[in-house]
């Protein structure tokens, strides 16, 4: 869990400290490289001077239960997984293709059922949904170019999105992807694909 935590906070550009004794084998590789740093200690109130925010995730709820007055006792917002009691916010579960986003939320209530819907929307939702968001990124930029009306525009692109070009992606049939588009949008592009 504090793997995808800080995997998470590094994508958004944080600087992140990690506190404990032994750390999993994917967070010794990144504090190797500098990715983050590694207080290679228990939790002390200390450790939080400076934090913009704080999650704490230990397998101890009498130390995240410290770690959260410790951290409100300095007005820092606190996440304490798996407790929503007390927490000042939740983090939501995240399916990232590309730029498509897809967030998951129980509110704190079910971070099992948030788990699990992920799950199931990382198999439903696989890299074809990234390759064809850049695809329609480009596309739109064209079209819109094109001066064509709104209503146009819109019928353009709902055909593409209903057509069979997710499959096609799916299966790299790139010249069958390029026709569907040409035929749909009026459009000749090349397709980059991941």
């Amino acid at each position: 869990m504090a793997e995808r935590k800080v995997e998470r906070l590094l994508a958004c550009g944080a600087c992140v400290e990690v506190v404990g004794k032994a750390l999993t084998p994917m967070l010794a590789g990144w504090a190797g490289e500098g990715r983050i740093v590694h207080r290679e200690s228990d939790y002390r109130e200390s450790f939080l001077s400076g934090a913009f925010l704080v999650i704490g995730a230990t397998d101890d709820g009498t130390v995240n239960a410290q770690i959260a007055r410790d951290a409100r006792a300095r007005a820092i917002p606190v996440n304490i997984v798996d407790d929503p009691a007390l927490c000042d916010f939740i983090l939501p579960s995240v399916v990232e293709r590309g730029d498509l986003v897809i967030a998951i939320s129980s509110s704190g209530k079910s971070p099992a059922l948030s788990r699990k819907i992920r799950q199931e929307l990382e198999e439903t939702y696989g890299l074809e949904y990234a390759v064809l968001l850049d695809i329609l990124g480009e596309l739109r930029e064209r079209v819109f170019a094109a001066g064509r009306s709104s209503a146009e525009n819109r019928e353009c692109f709902g055909a593409l999105v209903r057509s069979d070009v997710l499959d096609d992606i799916r299966l790299k049939k790139w010249a069958k992807v390029k026709e569907t588009i040409r035929e749909l949008t009026g459009v000749e592009m090349e397709v980059k694909t991941r």
